[in-house]
């Protein structure tokens, strides 16, 4: 458990504290190289960008979520969709380089199919998932774990004919 947290950590520490320091090199150096104008108009026109192509594929993902639900399919890559390109949105408006690329490479639906399988591999391999309900008839809690790719097929078919066990009429109530 330790050494989950302290994983976690690193990672934080990473995500917050050098790639911003990273971010900031990689533009003043583009600065030095192009000039402030250039690099400032490059950070807004990506925004401005980036936004409207989050609009648009954000669109498309509500939309490919809806038909799936409509059509009694669980949502389940459109729904990881959707959350990539609002992550990919958040990057596009953060000012960098570095942002900018990866915010632009979930924006483009090949390579989000490729960071989305990737994901959905992630969660089914680490995370589990936990049902409860309402009280069941002795007043105690309905609840079911459930793997992600648990199946109860058992492999036997049972071919069977329905046959009524009465035959005879039941009297109608008064």
């Amino acid at each position: 458990m330790a050494r989950v947290k302290c994983g976690m950590l690193i990672k934080l520490f990473l995500l917050f504290a050098i790639i911003p320091l990273v971010e900031l090199y990689l533009l003043l150096k583009l600065a030095s190289i192009t000039g402030v104008a250039t690099t400032i108009g490059l950070v807004v026109v990506t925004a401005i960008i980036g936004s409207v192509l989050a609009k648009s594929q954000g669109w498309l993902a509500w939309w490919r979520f809806r038909n799936a639900s409509l059509a009694g399919r669980i949502p389940a890559a459109e729904l990881v969709d959707g959350l990539l390109i609002a992550f990919a949105a958040a990057l596009l408006l953060t000012p960098g380089l570095l942002t900018d690329t990866f915010g632009f490479a979930l924006l483009i639906p090949t390579s989000r199919r490729w960071f989305r399988s990737r994901m959905m591999r992630y969660v089914s391999a680490n995370v589990r998932v936990r049902f409860i309900g309402q009280p069941g008839p002795g007043g105690e809690p309905v609840e079911r774990h459930s793997e992600i790719w648990e199946t109860t097929d058992t492999g036997q078919t049972i071919d069977a004919e329905y046959r009524p066990k009465r035959t005879e009429k039941l009297d109608e109530p008064a």
